[in-house]
């Protein structure tokens, strides 16, 4: 009979057993629908230096951006005075401390109206994260959000949380966001007072900005501050000297550097925070120094530097422009990366690699004469020619016609080729290929991949891509071999001669070595140079590609970057860094050449013209680099006969000698002394057993005017001066110069008239088509 009445009582008692569970059934539906509303990814971005600080920031749509932290990159003291004075039981509550609920319950009735909240930590990011009124009902839904948030955070998650979203002031949220903008320090390096200061700024961000009314945020901090030392979570003496600390700020500072890199990194996917391997304070530095120079650059004319340490490839300051916000100077435009022609920057190259080939030592005798190649007539930069260079002048004066001479013996394709397997693109007109034109800046190339290229020189010949994020790994490959990158970069330096004593071959300082450029037209001059730390380029021009009339890389770009070097080499001498030693690559050697031949001579041989010392490479001594255009039947050794009177003969004459004579190139005759030309060279011939007549042509000469002649306009002529000219001897069409610029063509023996309407010195010169050169130089006086 008891046993029916237990299992009734039983039933009775089920129904309370199961409503807790629907409690938590009815709550987790309500979680699923209305969750909890963490932040999304809303493109708010920071770009930071290598060491954290801040160079650029995207704003939200809202227009605030924020500077995301973890809890341990705060300061303990910020921890310490934000949580004593927000929420001391912050670890221990569910989120919600019932003693602070009901005290702040009591003064609102109390008062008639909310006074006071009780809010927990927890509570306040609930309202930052789902805002409500201030009403009973909004209190409800902030407490429903916040017993989400400890359900489905940690402590540290929520923390974080308030860290990063906490408004102060502005568009600033978050205490890395305000301690950079307000103190210009991280927020791990905060004081006592500045801690207390950012701990209670959330409270009236408005009414307590720093900036704006120190004596109400002191008011505020001091506050913070005490209660600080009634908790004694503080030390009385360490609270008593952070009052006698000063709320004193400049007016708040949002990072504006680096913008255009800021601009190139801020992807699609990209974290909130962009790390860089930039230096903000020589960014800083760069960015003034820039600033200062724009005065002196041409209307509508922009600058580009940029500047990377050339070990690990790290850049250090990147300014793609004079002034972003400076419309008139395309500010927008960064020049970094943008497509140009790169002058003559692409010589040191070739020079390098005509070097590892074998074609050339340091001080190969080059040709700077007038060539023709087909419809391709290159000249100097500067007017006029030099006759024979070496190699090491021929590149430390950036001439062009040995540059060309050189790249069509190593061959454009190959040229190229070679450069763009190191990542030095080379950008050519749609359906062209690499022609030599290409030394001379015929291609587009980009700063950055220039001094990538460059790095080339600094790092035992291996060239490696440019790294603007520390975790970027390091890309190189081979494009030189080690001592042709020394031999290259001793040459840039101006050490292109080794020391006349052999055993004085180490360079005991390391200096800068640089190269200048300029486009065609005037429109990009260049300067790059390669410091024992750091590789610079230095860009000027107006990015819209108009000409800009006598700025050139040596007078506009190397004065730039010769104060950035003196600016990178004084940071670092305080820093006291030692400049790194540049060992002599032991496959560089030193060898005493003679010229013409461009091999090795005793000083005392007939042949050795003009003796000089050159680096060479792997002991490799190449003769003279003969131009493949110019065939004129005439070598560099020239084989003849003379009898016992040392008249010259022909080969079967009696009692002739074999007789062998090293002659200069015969393009370089117009710049020879007298007594270094063929004609002085070689023994008059014998009449009686005359040797054969020469295959070469007649020795090419100007007809019209004559070598120191002044001339004058007739008396009360207001025309210009009219000379009428032919060119004897030679082959073929003529093509005429003056002070090296191309003027006219003309046919055999043909008159040539050319008008000549200013005062001074100048220069004609004649080539013909078998590669013979005729010059004089004449002046026309005052009327």
């Amino acid at each position: 009979m008891l046993q029916p009445v237990r299992l009734s009582a039983a039933r009775l008692r089920r129904p309370w057993l199961a409503l807790p569970l629907l409690v938590l059934l009815g709550l987790y539906l309500a979680d699923r629908l209305w969750p909890l509303p963490l932040p999304q990814d809303d493109l708010a971005r920071v770009v930071l230096a290598e060491d954290g600080t801040p160079l650029w920031r995207f704003a939200d749509a809202d227009g605030v951006w924020r500077y995301p932290v973890r809890p341990d990159e705060v300061s303990p003291y910020y921890l310490e005075a934000l949580l004593t004075y927000e929420d001391r039981w912050f670890r221990q509550h569910p989120g919600v401390n019932p003693l602070a609920l009901g005290r702040a319950a009591w003064q609102n009735l109390r008062g008639g109206r909310v006074v006071s909240g009780g809010s927990t930590l927890s509570m306040q990011v609930a309202r930052l994260l789902d805002p409500h009124a201030r009403s009973y009902a909004g209190k409800l839904k902030q407490l429903w959000r916040t017993l989400q948030l400890e359900w489905h955070l940690s402590k540290d998650e929520i923390l974080a949380l308030y860290l990063n979203r906490a408004p102060f002031g502005g568009t600033l949220q978050g205490v890395a966001a305000a301690s950079w903008a307000y103190l210009g320090k991280g927020p791990g390096q905060l004081t006592r007072a500045e801690a207390a200061l950012l701990a209670v700024l959330p409270q009236a961000p408005s009414r307590l900005r720093p900036d704006r009314h120190p004596e109400r945020a002191q008011a505020a901090r001091d506050k913070v501050l005490q209660r600080l030392a009634d908790f004694r979570v503080w030390p009385a003496p360490a609270v008593a000297e952070a009052r006698e600390e000063p709320v004193l700020l400049a007016p708040r500072q949002e990072p504006r550097l680096a913008p255009l890199l800021a601009r190139r990194l801020n992807t699609p996917g990209s974290p909130p925070l962009i790390r860089t391997t930039l230096d903000a304070a020589l960014q800083r530095r760069l960015e003034d120094l820039l600033l200062g120079w724009r005065a002196r650059l041409p209307e509508h004319t922009s600058a580009a530097i940029l500047v990377a340490e050339h070990p690990g490839m790290a850049v250090r300051a990147y300014l793609g422009s004079v002034d972003i916000g400076d419309a008139r100077r395309f500010g927008h435009v960064d020049m970094v990366s943008a497509l140009r022609s790169p002058g003559s920057t692409l010589k040191p190259f070739l020079y390098g690699l005509a070097l590892d080939e074998g074609l050339i030592h340091s001080e190969s005798l080059m040709q700077d004469v007038p060539r023709r190649y087909g419809d391709y007539r290159p000249g100097n930069f500067a007017s006029g020619f030099q006759g024979p260079v070496s190699a090491s002048e021929a590149l430390a004066s950036s001439l062009n016609l040995p540059a060309v001479q050189l790249l069509e013996a190593y061959g454009p394709k190959r040229f190229a080729g070679e450069l763009r397997g190191a990542g030095v693109a080379l950008r050519l007109p749609p359906l062209s290929e690499p022609s030599l034109a290409l030394i001379l800046g015929g291609a587009g190339s980009r700063l950055e991949d220039l001094l990538s290229g460059y790095s080339a020189f600094a790092r035992g010949g291996m060239a490696a891509r440019l790294r603007f994020a520390p975790d970027e790994a390091l890309y190189e490959r081979r494009l030189l071999s080690p001592g042709g990158a020394w031999i290259i970069r001793r040459i840039l330096a101006g050490q292109a001669r080794p020391d006349r004593d052999p055993r004085a071959q180490l360079v005991q300082r390391p200096t800068l070595a640089w190269k200048t450029g300029t486009s065609y037209g005037f429109r990009d001059a260049w300067a790059i140079g390669v410091a024992p730390r750091h590789l610079i380029g230095v860009w000027i021009g107006r990015p819209d590609g108009t000409p800009v009339p006598g700025q050139f890389g040596l007078a506009s770009a190397a004065p730039l970057l010769l104060q950035v070097h003196d600016l990178l080499a004084n940071r670092d001498s305080q820093r006291g860094l030692a400049i790194p030693a540049d060992p002599q690559p032991s496959e560089v050697g030193v060898a005493a050449i003679c010229w013409p031949l461009g091999q090795p001579i005793a000083r005392d041989d007939p042949n050795c013209r003009r003796q000089r010392f050159a680096w060479t490479l792997a002991g490799t001594q190449p003769p003279t680099l003969q131009a493949a255009d110019q065939p004129l039947g005439l070598g560099l050794r020239e084989v003849y006969w003379v009898n016992d009177a040392g008249l010259r003969v022909a080969a079967d004459c009696p009692g002739a000698q074999r007789r062998e004579l090293a002659l200069w190139p015969a393009p370089l005759e117009p710049w020879l002394p007298s007594r270094e030309q063929r004609r002085a060279r070689l023994p008059a011939p014998d009449p009686l057993c005359a040797p054969p007549a020469p295959v070469a042509v007649a020795p090419l000469s100007i007809v019209g005017v004559r070598e120191g002649d002044r001339l004058q306009r007739p008396a009360g002529s207001s025309e210009p001066l009219r000379l009428q000219l032919s060119a004897l001897g030679g082959s073929g069409r003529r093509w005429w110069f003056v002070n090296g610029q191309p003027v006219g063509e003309s046919i055999a023996q043909e008159t040539f008239v050319q008008r000549f309407e200013q005062r001074g010195d100048y220069q004609l010169s004649v080539l013909d088509e078998s590669g013979q050169t005729a010059r004089l130089a004449f002046r026309l006086e005052r009327d």
